[in-house]
């Protein structure tokens, strides 16, 4: 135990020296390329005003999002009416849908604090 935290601790250490000697460099070069996407004067005005760009452009999406999912939804219950689904087809919408529940359950033990069986710890 006491071996893996001195190893733990060098690198660490390695990480330390390496981020504060290439840093920032690193900085300076991700904020050149992506110069264009910085808001000029960065003001807390600016940036409020920003969110509330994103925030209304996202809820005016809503109606075009609402379609798309119903002309998707009928597309699929054509499918299933002419049974013209491949057995491909179906086995990646089932590893989809096992997909959405595995990360639904990780979203429930993560709400409830990392606790698998529900109880506070």
């Amino acid at each position: 135990m006491a071996s893996k935290l001195n190893m733990l601790r060098s690198k660490t250490a390695e990480a330390s020296k390496l981020l504060s000697k290439n840093g920032n460099t690193y900085y300076q070069q991700i904020l050149e390329q992506n110069n264009k996407y910085i808001a000029d004067p960065p003001t807390i005005g600016k940036c409020q005003e920003l969110s509330h760009q994103l925030f209304y452009t996202r809820l005016a999406s809503i109606p075009r999002r609402y379609d798309a999912f119903w002309k998707e939804l009928d597309y699929v219950k054509q499918l299933i009416k002419t049974k013209d689904i491949k057995t491909e087809d179906m086995g990646i919408a089932a590893l989809f849908g096992l997909e959405c529940f595995a990360w639904y359950c990780a979203g429930e033990i993560v709400g409830r604090g990392f606790a698998i069986t529900g109880y506070y710890v």
